[in-house]
C-alpha cells in the first residue's frame, strides 16, 4: 500500500462520501418515478377517458390540428409515413411535410408518391425562416401540403411548418415516425380537459424488429439486435418511469421532438422555434415555462402515457453515438441558454428543482461517472480501495439499475401486451442486463467527449441514415 497524506487521505474519503451519496439520491429518485408511474398507470387504465373523449368528438367537441413533419434525406421511409399520418383518426386536421434541403429523392418521392401539383400560397412570414422554393398540394387529399425550402435545420422546417399551419394545435412529429391511428384523439382529449395546457407530450416506442403493413405498425417482435433491445428498455424506462413523474409534480422540460402537441398561439408568442441549437425541443419548453412565469400566466405543459408514437432507432453504435452526442449537446446548450433561472425562485419549482436536477443528475452524469470510474483505478493502484465495498456497491448499482428498468417494462406490460411471446418478453428483459455491461459505459464516455467539444459543435447536427421499413 502506497503511504499517503493525511490531507490527501481525508480528500479521497470526502469523494467517496459524496460519490456515495449522489448516486444514493439518484436512485431513490428513480424509485419514486417508478411509483408514481404505477399510479399513473393505474388512473390511466381506469379512468374511462376513452369513452368521454369520443362522445366529446361526437358532440364536435374538438380542436383542429396541424400536423408537422419535417424532413431531410428521408427518401426511404417519407411516403410511408405520410401515409400513416394521413389515416389518423381525427375529424379535423391537416398534414404539413417539411422537405428542409433534402439532398436525396425525399422531394421526389413525395411528388411522384402523392401526385402533387405546385401551388400559389404566400402566409404571412410570422417567423423569420429560409427561403421557400415551392408549396406544393395533392388533389386526392386536399389536407395535405408539401413546402421544399432551403436547409437551415429541424428548428427552421418546424418555424416554416408553424407559419403555413391553419389550425389552433400543431403536432410536431419525426419523419421516420408512425403514429397509432387513435394517437391525435387521445392527446385531443387532454386540451379538451384544460384550458390551461400549452403543450402535451406522448409516449414514444421503438419500432425496430415489427412489421408495418398499410402504414400501421403490426406483428410486434423485439428488434434483431441486442442494441436495438437496449433501446427498447432505454425509452420505456426514459417515458414511462422519468417523464410521467416530473409531469406529476408539474416540472416537465422535455416534449420529445418526435411526438408533442402545442398550442401554435403559444409557440408563436415566445418566437418558434430556435434554429441555433441542436435541443430545439427541450429548448421551446423551457422558454415556454419561462414566459408564462415571467408573465405569471396559469399554464400547464404535461406527459401523458396514452398516445403512441412509433420511431426508428439507431441500428448500429455509430449512428448511436452521434445520437446520443447530440443529446448531450441539445441539452447543454438549453442549459446554458437559460442559466438565468437557475435557483431563480422567480421561476417556482423549474428553477429551484427541475434544472438544477438536469445540470446536476443528467448534464453532469457523464462526468460524474467516468470521474468515478477513474477514482475507482487510482484508489485501487494506491492500495487504498475497500474491494469488498467496492464490489458490493458496484452489484448493488448493477442490480438497483435493471430493476428500475424491469419495473417499467412491468409497468408498460400491464397497460399493452407489446410483444405477446414469452421468449420475445424474455430477450427485452435480458437486454436490461447488457445494458449495464458496456453499453452504458460506451454512452457515458460519449456524452463526455460532447460535452468537451460543445462550443466546437454548437448547433451542429450528423445525419441520421434511415432504414426503409418492414412490411
Amino acid at each position: 500500500m502506497m503511504d499517503l497524506s493525511p490531507m490527501f487521505t481525508t480528500l479521497l474519503h470526502i469523494l467517496e462520501v459524496l460519490i456515495v451519496a449522489y448516486f444514493a439520491f439518484l436512485n431513490i429518485l428513480y424509485a419514486i418515478s417508478v411509483l408514481i408511474a404505477s399510479q399513473e398507470m393505474v388512473r390511466t387504465s381506469m379512468g374511462g377517458h376513452q369513452n368521454l373523449m369520443k362522445s366529446q368528438l361526437e358532440k364536435g367537441y374538438h380542436r383542429p390540428i396541424s400536423v408537422l413533419v419535417p424532413a431531410f434525406n428521408e427518401e426511404q421511409t417519407i411516403e410511408a409515413s405520410v401515409r400513416a399520418f394521413l389515416g389518423l383518426d381525427y375529424p379535423d386536421f391537416e398534414v404539413i411535410v417539411i422537405n428542409d434541403g433534402s439532398s436525396d429523392r425525399t422531394l421526389q418521392v413525395l411528388l411522384d408518391g402523392f401526385e402533387l401539383q405546385k401551388s400559389e400560397e404566400f402566409p404571412s412570414r410570422l417567423l423569420p425562416t429560409q427561403a421557400i422554393h415551392g408549396v406544393y398540394r395533392c388533389s386526392r387529399h386536399p389536407h395535405l401540403l408539401v413546402i421544399d425550402k432551403a436547409n437551415g435545420g429541424k428548428g427552421d422546417a418546424l418555424n416554416v411548418g408553424i407559419t403555413h399551419a391553419t389550425r389552433p394545435l400543431f403536432c410536431a412529429v419525426d419523419a421516420d415516425s408512425i403514429l397509432d391511428a387513435e394517437a391525435l384523439l387521445q392527446v385531443a382529449r387532454q386540451f379538451l380537459e384544460d384550458d390551461h395546457l400549452i403543450a402535451v407530450g406522448g409516449t414514444v416506442r421503438v419500432m425496430n424488429g415489427s412489421h408495418v403493413r398499410n402504414d400501421v405498425v403490426h406483428e410486434m417482435q423485439p428488434p434483431r439486435s441486442w442494441l436495438e433491445r437496449i433501446q427498447v428498455v432505454e425509452y420505456t424506462r426514459a417515458f414511462l418511469a422519468g417523464r410521467s413523474t416530473f409531469s406529476m409534480m408539474g416540472v416537465l422540460l422535455i416534449v420529445s421532438g418526435a411526438f408533442g402537441l402545442f398550442s401554435r398561439k403559444a409557440v408563436l408568442d415566445v418566437g418558434g422555434y430556435r434554429t441555433d441549437t441542436v435541443g430545439e425541443d427541450m429548448e421551446l419548453v423551457v422558454r415556454l415555462h419561462r414566459q408564462m412565469r415571467d408573465q405569471k400566466l396559469n399554464y400547464q405543459i404535461r406527459y401523458t402515457m396514452d398516445p403512441i408514437c412509433w420511431t426508428q432507432v439507431p441500428q448500429d453504435m455509430g449512428m448511436l453515438r452521434k445520437q446520443r452526442n447530440r443529446w448531450q449537446r441539445g441539452l447543454l446548450e438549453t442549459l446554458w441558454i437559460h442559466k438565468s433561472m437557475f435557483l431563480n425562485p422567480r421561476y417556482g419549482r423549474i428553477g429551484m428543482f427541475s434544472l438544477p436536477y438536469y445540470l446536476l443528475f443528467e448534464a453532469f452524469a457523464p462526468l460524474l461517472e467516468v470521474f468515478g470510474y477513474v477514482l475507482t483505478l487510482v484508489l485501487l493502484l494506491v492500495g487504498h480501495l475497500d474491494r469488498t465495498f467496492a464490489v458490493l456497491f458496484l452489484t448493488m448499482a448493477l442490480l438497483y439499475g435493471m430493476l428500475i428498468s424491469l419495473a417499467s417494462l412491468g409497468i408498460e406490460g400491464f397497460m399493452v401486451q407489446r410483444y405477446p411471446r414469452f421468449g420475445d418478453r424474455v430477450k427485452i428483459m435480458l437486454a436490461s442486463v447488457f445494458e449495464q455491461l458496456g453499453y452504458r459505459q460506451v454512452l457515458v464516455v460519449e456524452r463526455l467527449i460532447a460535452t468537451l467539444m460543445l462550443s466546437r459543435k454548437r448547433g451542429q447536427w450528423d445525419t441520421q441514415q434511415r432504414k426503409q421499413m418492414e412490411g
